[in-house]
């Protein structure tokens, strides 16, 4: 088993750089700070992998304590573990109220064993019927409703003190507050979700962020979230990258989301996944911001190698620096519905290797992440 002891000392060739990295909260904990420090010194010979609900369900099971489909599969969980907000808003109130015990649990767990949660959020439309996707006659473009002047703002604000009422019930043993990356509105330059592109403008998409942002540092006094912003694939550019980058200001870490390079519907573009990464990589080091892989992966694994052959070979590519990879989920009960091996599947082999390559990081191989 590998591990890595994480060296509070400052890194030979990036001392100085890492001085100046530090969260956009000037109020962020302690242990939000060595988390955000320390991915990105193991970033410079590491990624941390990550997994969609892995600890929640997997292929054919759900709810079981302390299983994932990884550990099953090379005896440690993901070092990255993605829970989801989505259901915090626009459900009864006894159903939000057990998410909210849930989601506790699962980031606490994950934290005592020595892991880092993110979060994405799948976020039902506030402000009109339907849920986070854009249905054509029935989705309100909610966006403009809820940023400040909107008539429904005072709504968004209510639906951000659930969010902060678990961020601030997330401790570990001795009290202190737990760390996560929160990853709001990804894939807004898409047009699927009802905060995407079509939906919204620049300004009113970078005032929602903004006022996302502010509203639960600087009102709701939460301080152990680092903030991540993450398009899907569009773009070839920093500038078309940053169309909707709200500043440096308001984000700690900067990814992307690509599934359409990596192998779906049998389509490989691997060297436009490295061109992306590289424009996210170069931008992030230009700025003192993490960077990330926030979410790929190839559905049902039909390829016997993608581990070793695609995403290892992009991640490992000229110029290319990140703090983690995340692929999604393995659905309970769809039969295809996977991304990462479960006991049985023809992709072990493969996937083992891709464990046992120094360059990633497992739960098993962190150590003192959060000092």
């Amino acid at each position: 088993m590998k591990h890595l002891y994480i060296v509070v000392g400052l890194l030979c060739g990036n001392s100085v750089f890492a001085q100046m990295m530090a969260p956009i909260d000037q109020k962020a904990t302690k242990e939000t700070k060595a988390l955000f420090e320390n991915l990105f010194r193991l970033s410079d010979k590491h990624t941390l992998f990550g997994h969609q609900h892995a600890t929640e369900y997997g292929h054919g099971w759900s709810g079981d304590d302390n299983r994932s489909d990884v550990k099953s599969v090379v005896g440690s969980h993901p070092a990255v573990i993605g829970v989801d907000f989505s259901g915090l808003s626009g459900r009864p109130d006894a159903y939000i109220k057990t998410t909210k015990e849930r989601l506790v649990k699962l980031i606490t767990d994950t934290y005592n064993r020595g892991g880092v949660t993110t979060v994405a959020w799948h976020f039902s439309n506030p402000v009109s019927a339907g849920d986070f996707y854009w249905k054509d006659s029935v989705s309100l473009p909610a966006v403009k409703y809820i940023i400040p002047g909107g008539e429904a703002h005072a709504k968004y604000l209510k639906i951000l003190d659930g969010i902060a009422d678990v961020a601030k019930n997330i401790k570990g043993k001795n009290g202190e507050l737990i760390p996560v990356i929160f990853r709001p509105y990804h894939e807004f330059d898409g047009d699927w979700f009802w905060w995407g592109k079509s939906h919204c403008t620049p300004d009113e998409f970078k005032a929602l962020w903004k006022s996302t942002v502010s509203y639960l540092r600087d009102s709701a006094g939460v301080h152990n979230f680092i903030y991540a912003f993450s398009p899907d694939n569009t773009f070839t550019t920093e500038q078309q990258y940053l169309e909707r980058y709200p500043g440096n200001e308001w984000v700690d870490m900067v990814g992307m989301d690509n599934y359409g390079d990596m192998g779906r519907y049998d389509k490989y573009n691997v060297d436009f996944a490295i061109r992306k990464l590289r424009v996210v990589s170069t931008f992030a080091l230009k700025n003192a911001k993490l960077a990330a892989f926030t979410e790929t992966g190839l559905e049902s694994l039909p390829n016997p190698n993608w581990w070793n052959d695609v995403l290892l070979k992009v991640m490992k590519s000229k110029g290319i620096r990140m703090s983690y990879v995340l692929v999604w989920r393995n659905d309970s009960s769809s039969p295809t519905h996977f991304y990462a091996p479960y006991p049985g599947h023809p992709n072990i082999a493969d996937f083992k290797k891709f464990y046992n390559d120094p360059y990633t990081l497992f739960e098993k191989d962190l150590m003192n992440i959060y000092k």
